[in-house]
């Protein structure tokens, strides 16, 4: 690429979205060159680094913001529930499974100071009703306290995954007994982000520090200083034990409710949010099948030229408004295209369409559509091409959401090439299916049948 190209390509645009600030730079330049003496190049210099710093913040893509607030994290589950209303199929199942996430957002949604703190007694080691007895005896609560006792915790389980009920506690009080089993520690790693946790140690016989630094070197670096020893066979001195702990909670439970339901709330956002992607991509996957076949008969009934201009085959205008649609974007059909033909432009650079082309044309010969072997072999590559940009412009679209107009053209730039090279990638791993599915449509093009399967 000539250094015109790349400025005209690059600079040129970014000078035209940021044209007030670079203005109001060269302004206070120009001021600054009409003093004289050592100061004004001082100042120059100053103003000028200053300016670019202020130009490269703001053309540095930003993440999405995220609430900050119970109410805000409720308006987004509100909002991934009515997604879902909207895309999930109307079936027993898929309305059983809407009942479920209304339920679990009413939960949340419904929990407040009148239900006081939440507390778990966990862990591989067992927790018994005297043991809860003399623990709350011991321990101080600005607030009602809810107390969840657990079974000891499995040591070998299909998944080290915390049920919802210890999830949503305020607090986790974990019992340990030395020396640390790999159990505890899988557990304990496994605790969801921000779940505040206490360890309570059986203390052990001999020099309680050296035992403690022996624990501390083995557990994660956020768990290594809420560790406190206590000794629940002697009930009596309890109290004195545990009063480290009682300072430490004292601190920290006025705001916990809070947190606790933010947290909450947010983990269940990101698990929807999981299943909402899985949902759209069953609704894409029948769309792009239509819309491959669809473009690959368009093609061999008008033959493109050149591959270059299989970027508009693959940038179908009605795939991409319902592809709009599935993944709620805002944009204009004239944005969807110009971000489909860039990612149309990566795959050709990358040789999406070359390296395909081989298999290509040998499933073209073994199925002896001699009467159409060059439009043929262009109209399966315009439908591989069309899948895999389909592919790369959903990911595009999930990873899009949120992000700031005036930075997405920024994201895809740098995004496109991986994108693309990922989305091959998966394509290549399902390489046998695209290749039934080729076969297919030439006998319905060899037999006179317009009929496509976008199903299969």
């Amino acid at each position: 690429m000539s250094v015109q190209s790349l400025i005209q390509s690059s600079v040129v645009p970014q000078l035209r979205r940021h044209w007030p600030l670079g203005l109001g730079l060269g302004g206070g330049l120009l001021l600054l060159e009409s003093a004289h003496g050592p100061l004004s190049s001082l100042l120059s210099l100053s103003a000028a680094a200053a300016g670019l710093w202020l130009l490269s913040a703001r053309l540095k893509p930003r993440p999405p913001q995220l609430p900050t607030s119970v109410a805000g994290w409720l308006e987004r589950c509100d909002t991934v529930l009515a997604s879902f209303e909207r895309l999930q199929p109307a079936a027993p199942e898929g309305e059983a499974a809407q009942g479920r996430r209304r339920q679990q957002l009413e939960q949340l949604r419904s929990r407040g100071d009148a239900d006081g703190l939440r507390w778990a007694l966990v862990g591989c080691t067992a927790w018994t009703e005297s043991d809860q007895g003399a623990l709350l005896g011991a321990v101080r609560s600005p607030l009602a306290l809810r107390v969840v006792r657990s079974h000891p915790l499995p040591e070998a389980p299909a998944a080290w995954a915390w049920p919802d009920t210890f999830r949503h506690c305020d607090l986790v009080l974990y019992r340990l007994q030395l020396p640390l089993k790999a159990a505890d520690l899988r557990w304990l790693e496994a605790l969801p982000t921000g779940q505040p946790v206490a360890l309570l140690v059986d203390r052990p016989e001999g020099d309680w520090q050296l035992w403690l630094q022996q624990l501390r070197q083995q557990l994660p670096a956020p768990l290594a200083e809420q560790c406190w020893p206590w000794s629940p066979a002697q009930p009596e001195g309890l109290a004195a034990e545990l009063e480290p702990l009682n300072g430490w909670w004292a601190t920290a439970a006025p705001e916990q409710l809070q947190r606790s339901q933010r947290r909450c709330l947010e983990e269940l956002h990101g698990q929807w949010q999981g299943e909402l992607e899985a949902l759209r991509r069953l609704h894409w996957q029948r769309l792009l099948q239509r819309t491959q076949w669809t473009v690959a008969a368009g093609v061999v009934i008008a033959p493109l030229p050149s591959l270059d201009l299989l970027v508009l085959a693959a940038a179908n205008g009605l795939m991409l408004q319902e592809m709009a649609e599935l993944w709620e974007c805002p944009w204009s059909l004239e944005q969807l295209q110009a971000a489909a033909a860039e990612l149309g432009k990566a795959a050709l650079t990358q040789g999406v369409v070359e390296w395909s082309s081989q298999s290509l044309a040998a499933l073209v010969k073994l199925h002896g559509a001699t009467w159409l072997v060059g439009s043929a072999l262009q109209a399966l590559s315009a439908a591989y091409l069309t899948r895999v940009v389909g592919r790369a412009m959903a990911d595009y679209l999930a990873l899009a959401a949120g992000v700031p107009e005036a930075e997405l053209q920024a994201l895809l730039q740098r995004q496109a090439p991986l994108l693309v090279a990922q989305a091959a990638e998966a394509e290549q791993l399902n390489w046998g299916a695209f290749l039934q599915q080729g076969r297919q449509w030439l006998q319905q093009q060899a037999g006179g049948g317009a009929s496509l399967n976008p199903t299969s």
